[in-house]
């Protein structure tokens, strides 16, 4: 099978972006961890699927990692897709509405290039991240086998956990982070992220994704930030978060209001590829 591509990313989050709408696509777990395979394939932090919308939207957004497996959201991806269905002539609306796993997201094309996205409303209830907890609480004790840490857990259309440290480069990211992300209290595993706050409006940030290790960058890992400090009264409420690929701008208004992300998203090559 000969596969159109097109290789994106947004802040050195890379993704292979497929259009599921010109040409048919039924790839199983063993085909899409070869595409995301760096040495035997194309290479990617994650695969995303572009698809007619099932519902309302103007189009549906599948989002798969590198492990093969399908995940709800990614915000860094929702930029990457404005980007193509405009680039690709799919769309002239500067704002538009895409189905997700976790819901409807509306993104929108800025006159500077960059990419809005109304990311939804962060859930904070347990059961709904899904994480397990007697109730809810803003930080929570997690038992690791050396010793238990301080996280917070909020859902942006996929589980995150929050942990505030001194300082990013010496957090353990990698070790610790692999360690939450498998926790028997995250029945879907999680995201981990690693905040450290310069000021009230600036923040740095590492996280490492779930089926994908530590990124250069992760969108919601961004929102879930920014909505942690706010909640622990740390942050304003619009926040420049600096990742290894770049920065983002997150702003949130507070209980039952959404999310909103602004960052770059840029198209690095194009090509075919057989399976």
């Amino acid at each position: 099978m000969k596969l159109k591509f097109t290789k994106m990313q947004g802040l050195g989050n890379d993704f292979v972006v497929l259009n599921g709408i010109n040409q048919t696509i039924n790839l199983d777990r063993q085909q899409i961890r070869r595409l995301a395979d760096r040495h035997f394939g194309i290479g990617c932090d994650q695969l995303l699927l572009v698809e007619k919308a099932q519902g309302q939207a103007d189009f549906r957004y599948r989002i798969f990692n590198p492990d093969g497996g399908e995940v709800e959201q990614c915000g860094n991806g929702a930029r990457c897709f404005v980007r193509y269905v405009h680039d690709h002539g799919l769309t002239q609306n500067k704002e538009i509405r895409i189905e997700t796993l976790s819901g409807v997201i509306s993104p929108r094309l800025e006159s500077n290039g960059n990419v809005t996205v109304n990311m939804g409303k962060p859930i904070f209830e347990p059961k709904h991240i899904p994480f397990i907890a007697d109730q809810r609480a803003l930080t929570y004790q997690l038992e690791l086998p050396d010793e238990p840490v301080t996280i917070s857990a909020v859902s942006m259309g996929n589980p995150h956990a929050v942990r505030v440290v001194a300082d990013i480069a010496s957090a353990p990211v990698v070790t610790e982070g692999a360690l939450i992300e498998q926790h028997v209290r995250f029945p879907n595993k999680v995201n981990v992220g690693y905040l450290q706050i310069i000021d009230q409006s600036h923040i740095k940030l590492r996280v490492f994704e779930r089926g994908a290790g530590e990124t250069l960058a992760c969108g919601t890992g961004a929102c879930a930030a920014v909505v942690t400090g706010i909640n622990l009264g740390l942050l304003d409420r619009q926040v420049v978060v600096s990742t290894q690929g770049g920065e983002l701008t997150i702003r949130w208004q507070g209980y039952d209001e959404p999310v909103w992300m602004t960052g770059p998203a840029v198209t690095v090559f194009e090509g075919e590829i057989n399976l």
